[in-house]
C-alpha cells in the first residue's frame, strides 16, 4: 500500500513535473510496493492512446500533441530519483507518421546523457512493424528493448484492436537480431489453455526473446474482457519451469506480475 517518505518523493516528482507513469495510467496493481522502493515505470508521449485494446486502463481517443520538453523533464527526474535503471513505456501513437520513434530515440538519449550509469528498457509499442521506425530506437541503445505479446495467439483479436500477433513476433525477432536483449510478457486468465500458454512462450523463445514476464489478468473497468480464470500459484510455477526448461534467461511468473515488475533484476541478470 501507499506509504512513506519515499513513496511520497516518487509521486512529488512524477506530479510536479507532470510525468505521466503506466502505473498510475494501467492502473498496477503494484504501484504502492515499486514506489515505496523508489522506483516507476514512466510513459512518454501523452497518455491518451489511439488504440483501445480490451484489456488496458489506458484512456484511449485522440492523442494530445507531442511534448517537445518531455525528454529532458524526465531525464532530470529520473535522475532526482537516483535509478539505477530506468523503465520507459508509451502510449500508442498511430497519429504520427513515424509512430513515435524518433522522440523514443530522443527520450533514451536524453535520459542517458543525464544519467551517466544509468541502464533502461525500453517497453515498446509494435510500431506498426515498420523497420525503420524500430531501427531508429534500436539505434539509441537502450539496454532491453520489450514489446509485449499480452496473450496467446487465438485470443489475440479478441483483447487487441489493431495489433497481431505474428507482427509481434516479427517485431520481437527483429528487435533480437540487433544484439539488443529482447523481453516479452503475457497475461493469463482470459480464457487461454496450458497448451497455449507453452506455445506461446515457445514461438517468443525461438525468435530469440530472453526475457518474460506472465501475470494474472486483472479486469481493470466494466466494459473491458473479463477474467475467465484465476491462475494459482502452482500454475505460475509450472509456467515459469517450463519457461526456464525453454532457455529464457528470466521468467517472472506469479498473479501480480506485471510488465515491469522486478524489471532492474531481469537486467541485472542479463547484462
Amino acid at each position: 500500500m501507499p506509504k512513506g517518505a519515499k513513496y511520497s518523493e516518487v509521486y512529488n516528482i512524477i506530479y510536479t513535473n507532470k510525468l505521466n507513469t503506466i502505473c498510475t495510467s494501467g492502473n498496477c496493481p503494484n504501484k504502492g510496493e515499486c514506489w515505496n522502493a523508489g522506483t516507476a515505470s514512466f510513459m512518454i508521449l501523452g497518455n491518451v492512446c489511439s488504440r483501445n485494446c480490451k484489456f488496458c486502463d489506458v484512456i484511449h481517443g485522440t492523442p494530445q500533441p507531442v511534448d517537445f520538453t518531455e525528454p529532458e523533464t524526465l531525464a532530470a527526474a529520473i535522475k532526482k530519483l537516483k535509478l539505477r535503471h530506468a523503465v520507459i513505456t508509451s502510449v500508442t501513437r498511430d497519429d504520427l507518421p513515424d509512430s513515435g520513434a524518433q522522440f523514443w530515440a530522443d527520450t533514451i538519449s536524453a535520459v542517458k546523457a543525464t544519467n551517466r550509469d544509468i541502464t533502461i528498457e525500453a517497453l515498446i509499442p509494435d510500431m506498426k512493424g515498420n523497420k525503420k521506425h524500430l531501427q531508429t530506437i534500436i539505434n539509441a541503445k537502450p539496454d532491453v528493448i520489450s514489446h509485449n505479446m499480452e496473450t496467446v495467439e487465438r485470443l489475440t483479436r479478441q483483447v487487441r484492436n489493431v495489433a497481431r500477433y505474428e507482427l509481434s513476433i516479427n517485431v520481437l525477432k527483429y528487435i533480437s537480431e540487433s544484439g539488443i536483449i529482447t523481453k516479452s510478457g503475457i497475461m493469463v486468465g482470459i480464457g487461454e489453455t496450458d497448451n497455449e500458454v507453452l506455445a506461446t512462450l515457445s514461438h517468443m523463445r525461438s525468435v530469440g526473446v530472453s526475457i518474460v514476464t506472465i501475470g494474472q489478468y486483472l479486469q481493470p473497468r466494466n466494459d473491458l474482457h473479463p477474467v475467465i480464470e484465476y491462475i494459482t500459484p502452482d500454475k505460475f510455477a509450472f509456467y515459469k519451469e517450463k519457461g526456464l526448461e525453454m532457455g529464457f534467461t528470466f521468467v517472472e511468473s506469479s498473479p501480480l506480475v506485471r510488465s515491469s515488475y522486478g524489471a532492474e533484476k531481469h537486467a541485472a541478470k542479463c547484462l
